[in-house]
């Protein structure tokens, strides 16, 4: 497998060239190529195949572009895995022997590390040889041409370098006609000339050495109005007297052993009055950011394996880029013994910086004034790198917007770097390397606010510390800004300012301090965004602090496909990108102090367009919560039928994709779970309050997340009872019911289930009276009142057939089995049982066929079958842990340690019954806990184990005294287990 872009574009495999159907493939390899063994960014792709206005379906045609040429290279015997998708783009894997490029940079290193000059230009000769003329000569797109450009010159340095080298070691004769040829190719190259004048004066063509000089000096004169520099000048002298310095020195041979006799070396290249200085001033109080600066570091460090050239820092307003840039930049210019150069592109103020003018500003620091800077963008630029060649200099570009306001100040030159700020993503830069810069850790925040304000201010009021740090979310501009009003009022306690800025309504207006202001620094990243993206910022703002998925900008912006303006706020750095969810969908954040300016850009907005948002939204949400709960085992036993709340699809793939795992996606959503329900409790939206909470009881039932449950039902609850929502309300007691059941607390269980019967009955809620009147049962039943609980169960099983709610006869016929069970019914309990266990089986609820056979395994113990009974429940176990359903895991536990107990068989029965208290205990079920430490006692007992058996049935004592049924001490515990 051989592929090449020093030349024209090339792709190998198995001897057969690759097919490329047209442009668009070859220039999407080529990119690709370019940037092998890295991420390639959507963005930057959408760059190389259109030059200029990309349409709308641009991302959607790169993945057509990537995908038919995966299929072009499989085709020819590439693996499968050539290509790979990552986050945000696409990626090709190849060895250094495999891609020309590749191999041309390993041959450089080489280079780099040999010591001995023969072996150095054997291996640049080596890198040279992997050219087959000007790279991807045949592949047109500006964004390439820019690429193509880089690797050109790295080409002619390479080629300087080698030359130069042998000349040095006497080769004088041999490279006149490389140098020659180079010269017309570069005809201001000071060096190259230099190079050619040494050849031929030792080969003795003095006339022919001085004629070099004649011509660039002419040429230097009438096309940039400047005369050669001071040391092409002196060579020019030496020439004219014949400096026995310049004799040529012994040719090397090989091997060499010896190095050959030099004269004194050549003349350097233009040299500038004095090194630049420009980096400013470092900040005093820089804190933190080791992992940052580690890594600058090693990005800058020329011996590294992992250097590259340009290093990208980005990040949201007020993040501190210009100042760690600086402190890093600082840090490292021993590195670059040739200067620094400073640039603000001021990208974020009213009047960016033009390239050309910066340009002409390096250069004036560069000694090149006057009329001597060239007129033109491409002129200056390429001055400009011909001075940097041969210099170790670090560029540092703050406040950068886009990527052409940087790619003119880039040097060619591989002894430069380049550090660069931004706020915005610059994925066009070929080879630059992003960092990503957040906030603070709260102990850096914290070392910053002490060392500003003074640590015995901190020290006596450390709570009142926290909290305006915490005000400030972390950010370094909002921690400057509150620490210099501190040291600007002595006076003031540190409680003063955090009462001012812990109301969110007025923090952005406090945290601002002369020039210096949170608002302002936001608003000027504004600038440079769409219309559409401020809306969206702004809307997003009102969503409230949560990690959110990215589809939520769509119904936001009551758009189907809002990805780019999502993608703008990411790379903006108004949006930040947190993570990947468990099932690999990114999840994104708005700094807090940024989401308190989006409210504050959203409140000119018409409240009903922002309500319009919100309920858009929230109808996905909802949507999307039918959606996983009815693929959640046991599904709909506790969701309500649906109200009048609207609701609203994302398109089928999206949904598919986010519900192939529903119990991951409830997991990755819990927190939106409950603010969705609070967004529409704030925005009186009490049909979507109500259905949000009780649209997630099955998951937090599955999960036995008590404490959301409550908490999304309670506030769900009393918006629908000040609204005079009957419907919600009857559904949201009715949840609270099987709530309060699961925590043993049977006295609010009734109250909440009475209410919710006596709601149900009034609006004809057949389901909902069924469903209410069987919780009921199961009250009764806990309680030792089996002839009211029989009596509740059978009315509910008669309202469900009647109203063919099939799955709770199912339910509610395996509740009728466990009553006549309890009544020594026996045979009557089997027909209930089979009839339950049919049902279930027909509904295709492998989950409740579980629960089927965990309650018929009492039967079979009763009549003194244990096999059959452990059978049921080893079937019972393994759905439940296949479904991730610890609390029903648990009852079956309970029910295998009670067959074994049976059997007086206390080695299988105390760890099977230790296991299922360690869930009851996890999930707050006491009573349950109670049961198996009461049984493990009485197994210890039985054992002679008296003092363990004394501490099990303490433990079990103590629980009941917690729920306040004593009497259980001296009864069997009747299962809560639904």
């Amino acid at each position: 497998m051989k592929f090449g872009l020093l030349g024209p574009l090339h792709a190998q495999i198995a001897g057969r060239t690759v097919p490329l159907n047209g442009p668009r493939q070859a220039k999407m390899l080529a990119a690709l190529l370019i940037d092998a063994n890295n991420i390639v960014a959507r963005e930057r792709l959408v760059a190389v195949m259109w030059d200029t206005n990309a349409p709308a379906t641009a991302v959607r045609q790169v993945q057509d572009a990537v995908s038919g040429l995966r299929r072009n290279l499989v085709a020819c015997g590439a693996p499968s895995s050539l290509i790979s998708t990552r986050r945000g783009g696409y990626e090709i894997h190849l060895a250094q022997d495999q891609l020309d490029l590749l191999e041309f940079d390993h041959q450089r290193h080489l280079a780099e590390q040999h010591t001995a000059p023969f072996e150095t230009a054997v291996a640049l000769r080596r890198a040279l040889a992997c050219w087959r003329g000007n790279a991807l000569v045949d592949t047109p797109s500006q964004a390439l041409e820019i690429d193509a450009a880089r690797l050109n010159e790295k080409r002619t340095e390479t080629h300087k370098q080698c030359l130069a080298i042998e000349l040095d070691l006497g080769r004088h004769r041999e490279v006149i006609d490389e140098l020659t040829a180079l010269l017309h190719e570069h005809p201001y190259d000071e060096q190259v000339a230099e190079h050619l004048m040494v050849a031929l004066y030792r080969c003795r063509r003095q006339g022919e050495a001085l004629q070099v000089y004649e011509r660039l000096r002419r040429t230097l004169a009438d096309e940039l109005g400047v005369d050669p520099t001071p040391p092409l000048q002196a060579l020019h002298q030496r020439i004219l007297t014949a400096d026995p310095a310049l004799t040529a020195p012994v040719p090397a041979s090989r091997p060499l052993d010896i190095p050959p006799e030099s004269p004194a070396p050549a003349a350097p290249g233009p040299a500038m009055a004095m090194p630049v200085r420009q980096l400013p001033l470092d900040v005093p109080d820089f804190v933190g950011r080791a992992e940052a600066l580690a890594e600058i570091a090693g990005l800058l460090d020329g011996s590294a394996p992992n250097r590259a050239p340009v290093a990208v820092i980005v990040g949201g307003p007020g993040v501190g880029k210009s100042c760690l840039v600086t402190h890093a930049a600082r840090l490292a210019s021993a590195n670059f013994p040739d200067g620094q150069l400073y640039l603000n592109l001021a990208a974020t103020s009213d009047e960016p910086r033009d390239p050309g003018l910066m340009l002409a500003e390096a250069l004036r620091a560069l000694s090149i004034a006057g009329s001597a800077i060239p007129n033109g963008l491409a002129e200056r630029a390429a001055l400009y790198r011909s001075l940097l060649v041969d210099r170790h200099m670090l560029v540092v570009l703050d406040d950068a917007g886009h990527a052409d306001q940087v790619l003119p100040l880039l040097p060619a030159a591989d002894g430069c770097a380049v550090l660069i700020t931004s706020r915005t993503l610059l994925t066009q830069l070929p080879g630059a390397r992003h960092i990503d810069l957040d906030v603070l850790s709260p102990a850096e925040a914290r070392e910053l606010f002490t060392g500003i304000v003074g640590r015995r201010r901190v020290e006596r009021e450390p709570a009142e510390a926290d909290a305006i740090l915490d005000c400030c979310g972390n950010l370094p501009l909002a921690i400057r800004i509150a620490s210099g009003k501190l040291t600007g009022r002595p006076a003031w306690s540190l409680r003063v300012l955090r009462e001012r800025i812990e109301d969110e309504s007025r923090r952005l207006a406090e945290l601002r301090i002369g020039d210096l202001s949170v608002r302002a620094s936001v608003e000027l990243s504004l600038r440079l965004l769409p219309a559409d993206a401020v809306r969206a910022l702004s809307l997003l703002g009102l969503l409230g602090a949560y990690t959110l998925p990215g589809w939520v900008v769509g119904p936001l912006l009551d758009r189907p496909d809002a990805e780019e303006v999502l993608d703008t706020l990411v790379d903006a750095s108004l949006v930040r990108l947190t993570a990947t969810d468990a099932l690999g969908e990114p999840r994104y954040r708005l700094h807090d102090l940024i989401r308190t300016c989006a409210v504050g850009i959203a409140a000119p907005l018409p409240t009903e367009d922002k309500q319009d948002a919100i309920i858009r939204v929230l109808s996905v949400w909802l949507e999307l919560t039918g959606r996983g709960t009815d693929r959640l085992p046991a599904a709909g036993l506790l969701a309500a039928a649906p109200g009048s709340a609207p609701r609203r699809s994302l398109p089928d793939a999206v949904v598919d994709r986010l519900m192939a795992d529903p119990v991951g996606w409830f997991d990755a959503e819990r927190d939106n779970l409950l603010g969705a329900v609070k967004l529409a409790v704030d925005w009186g939206l009490d049909e979507l309050a109500w259905e949000l909470a009780a649209g997630a009881a099955t998951y937090y039932d599955h999960r036995c997340l008590y404490q959301d449950w409550q908490h999304g039902h309670r506030l769900a609850l009393d918006a629908a009872e000040a609204a005079g929502n009957v419907r919600g309300a009857s559904v949201l007691l009715r949840g609270l019911g099987q709530l309060h059941i699961y925590q043993d607390e049977f006295d609010r269980a009734t109250r909440a289930l009475e209410s919710s019967l006596g709601l149900c009955q009034d609006g004809g809620d057949k389901r909902g009276e069924a469903l209410s009147v069987a919780m009921l049962g199961t009250v009764s039943r806990v309680q030792g009142r089996d002839d009211e609980a029989l009596e509740r169960v059978e009315h509910a099983l008669a309202i469900a057939a009647g109203e063919g709610e099939r799955h709770i006869e199912a339910q509610l016929s395996c509740t009728m089995a466990v009553m006549k069970l309890m009544q020594g019914k026996l045979d009557e309990a089997e027909l209930w049982f089979d009839g339950a266990l049919s049902q279930a089986s027909a509904l295709g609820d492998g989950h409740r066929v579980a629960v089927v056979l965990r309650r018929f395994s009492r039967l079979h113990d009763r009549r003194g079958d244990p096999d059959e009974a452990l059978r049921c429940l080893g079937q019972a176990l393994a759905t439940f842990e296949a479904l991730a359903d610890e609390r029903c895991a648990a009852y079956t536990l309970l029910e295998v340690g009670r067959v074994y107990a049976g059997q007086h068989d206390r080695d299988r029965a105390s760890p099977a019954l230790e296991r299922a208290a360690g869930l009851f205990h996890r999930h707050g079920d006491r009573q349950d806990e109670a049961a198996c430490w009461q049984l493990i006692g009485d197994l210890d007992a039985a054992a002679g184990v008296h003092h363990l058996a004394q501490q099990h049935r303490g433990r079990a004592l103590r629980l009941w005294q917690m729920i306040g049924d004593i009497n259980q001490t001296k009864a069997p515990a009747r299962p809560s287990s639904p």
